[in-house]
């Protein structure tokens, strides 16, 4: 039996905040062997990102720390070291060369006004004794081996000049540039698309084996768990509360939480009425000592639950009928958006067709799906939709009414009836302001009720039906969770009684337990506020399960438009196709082969 390269005993982590101590990890204890990935999976909060911080010896200087964190390098014949019981100079050595880290945000990563080949440069010189070019040499080997295109041009160019995927193979680089044995990577591919995600995930596998290296992957995604993972650590409020190979995990899962993860995310095999959420496995209950206690919820809760079962053929067929039958709320002619650009020496002026004779309807009472990669224009059509950018050409009628003839107090009472939830909700609301302020605003804008009170009540009201309460009124954005942020967002769209609501990435950012809570309550307020939906995402799964309709996009144009089956089942493009097969989600014989190939 080999020697763990990382063994991890009953560490717990505590931040102070002012006179109570917060804990955030409690009593975790694992190991990892050498060439083994370990995925630390669980939803924020759970202490996985805190637990891979306390590895690297990157907490505040206020977090206390006890246990062990023992690590051996296999490639140094050196005796295990418990990290933290190193001074701050000696742990230093470890972090960077032996032990690196890729974080889940690259562009934060990386200074802006440095180019990325001298980042990476330094990188090497700190951890080797080596000169200026031999580093640069180095620099652009390793920006070979992560399939960077045109590694040479890639070194004097800056990080705003990447795509996101380009940047997250920039870190991965001066991650290896240490030639460290352990590699953490935390939510490496949650801000990607799912294609780019697909390609990092590979090349982390290539990566790993080409260099024998350990790998302990964060996550809150079980799909991308099913597709790294050899073990899995699942973590939930601080403490671990399972530990797994792969493929019993995903076999037989032993604790309701797990078995809560695996089932709230969509499968766009199965579509159901509803998504079950980790609630529907498990019963959280406070003892009388102040700790918690989880107890599973019965079986039959989840099997004899009508809202949990697969939506038929013949109901997605009738709805369809029935949804085509009226006359389009909104109709999209030949609309195109272009932006000038200077390129060349002498900066000659081309454009770039962002959306490109783009055609569709909406229909009242649909959900249409809008899939694709990043720079496919799904961003820029919805804000030529809601004319919050001007169009270069087309037309975009929204009940008969051509909304690029408005005037501005026309224009003013369409937005009414179309509004936008974003991806980011925190981004969407003022620091400053309180969330009862944010919701009656838009009211007394649009001269929505009589009087104040009939604005805080209906505010009250809507906070009420995306599962908040009066106490969220007199409160700040900032005290609340990411799931929390996007239903006051959603509430405050509502508080204009619009028809029509673009959901852009709306939950993209979310826990898939938060994600899939706030799915199922946009179908909630769609039945009950008649609402119509362009729901844009580039997770087909998560399009399929909300979407009466998907629209696929690229590079400003659309691919194909057809019912969610049609498009999964039989999709008639090779774009389409490449979408559906990056979706992560390996099957119980493809995790078996893949832990037959890495024992043998």
């Amino acid at each position: 039996m080999s020697t763990p390269i990382l063994d991890i005993r009953n560490l717990s982590v505590d931040f102070r905040q002012e006179k109570d101590l917060i804990p955030a990890v409690q009593d975790v204890s694992f190991q990892l062997m050498p060439g083994e990935t370990v995925c630390v999976v669980g939803e924020s909060g759970s202490g996985k990102s805190v637990t891979s911080l306390a590895i690297m010896g990157l907490l505040v200087p206020t977090a206390q720390l006890r246990g062990e964190i023992w690590f051996q390098n296999p490639n140094r014949n050196a005796a295990p070291v418990n990290l933290l019981g190193l001074p701050p100079d000696d742990r230093r050595a470890y972090r960077g060369g032996q032990i690196a880290m890729i974080f889940q945000e690259p562009m934060t990563s990386l200074n802006p006004v440095y180019t990325c080949g001298s980042q990476v440069v330094e990188a090497i010189r700190l951890h080797s004794p080596v000169s200026e070019e031999e580093a640069h040499r180095q620099a652009i080997d390793l920006f070979r081996e992560v399939k960077l295109p045109e590694p040479e041009a890639m070194m004097e160019r800056y990080p705003h000049q990447l795509s996101g995927g380009q940047i997250q193979r920039v870190m991965i680089a001066m991650a290896l540039s240490g030639n460290p044995a352990l590699l953490i990577a935390d939510e490496p591919t949650t801000a990607l698309d799912v294609t780019i995600q697909a390609t990092i995930l590979e090349l982390l596998r290539e990566v790993r084996s080409r260099r024998q290296m350990s790998v302990l992957f964060v996550t809150h995604d079980m799909g991308v768990v099913s597709e790294v993972a050899d073990r899995v650590v699942v973590m939930y409020r601080s403490k671990v509360v399972e530990v797994a190979n792969a493929y019993d995990l995903f076999a037989q899962p032993q604790h309701p939480y797990t078995k809560g993860l695996l089932n709230c995310r969509p499968t766009p095999e199965r579509r159901l009425h509803r998504l079950p959420t980790v609630s529907d496995f498990m019963q959280v209950k406070a003892t009388p000592e102040g700790t918690v206690q989880i107890e599973p919820q019965p079986r039959s809760v989840i099997d004899n639950n009508p809202r949990f079962t697969p939506v038929s053929a013949a109901e997605q067929a009738d709805r369809y009928q029935q949804l085509i039958q009226r006359l389009p709320l909104l109709s999209v002619h030949h609309l195109s958006k272009s932006y000038p650009v200077r390129s060349g020496l002498f900066g000659r002026k081309t454009f770039f067709n962002a959306v490109d004779d783009v055609s569709f309807d909406v229909y009242p009472g649909e959900t249409l799906g809008l899939v694709g990669e990043s720079g496919c224009g799904k961003s820029t059509l919805s804000r030529v939709l809601l004319r919050l950018v001007e169009p270069t050409a087309g037309e975009v009628m929204f009940d008969g009414k051509s909304v690029f003839q408005l005037n501005e107090s026309e224009l003013r009472k369409l937005r009414q009836e179309m509004q936008i939830v974003f991806q980011n909700p925190y981004g969407s609301m003022d620091p400053r302001q309180s969330i009862g302020s944010a919701l009656i605003e838009p009211m007394m804008i649009h001269h929505i009720g009589h009087s104040h009170q009939e604005r805080y009540q209906k505010a009250v009201a809507l906070l009420e039906r995306v599962g908040l309460d009066e106490s969220a009124m007199s409160r700040m954005p900032h005290e609340f969770s990411g799931g929390q942020q996007q239903r006051i967002c959603i509430a405050r769209t509502l508080t204009c009684n619009p028809r029509f609501i673009i959901c852009d990435e709306s939950v993209s950012a979310l826990d898939v337990s938060v994600q899939a809570q706030v799915l199922n309550l946009l179908k909630d307020l769609q039945q009950d506020f008649g609402l119509t939906y362009i729901f844009i995402s580039h997770d087909l799964s998560v399009v399929k399960f909300v979407s009466d309709r998907i629209m696929v996009m690229n590079q400003g144009k659309i691919e194909e438009i057809g019912t969610a089956d049609q498009i999964y089942t039989s999709p008639t493009r090779d774009y389409t196709r490449q979408l559906i097969r990056a979706i992560p989600s390996a099957t119980l014989d493809e995790i078996q082969e893949r832990s037959r190939l890495i024992n043998a």
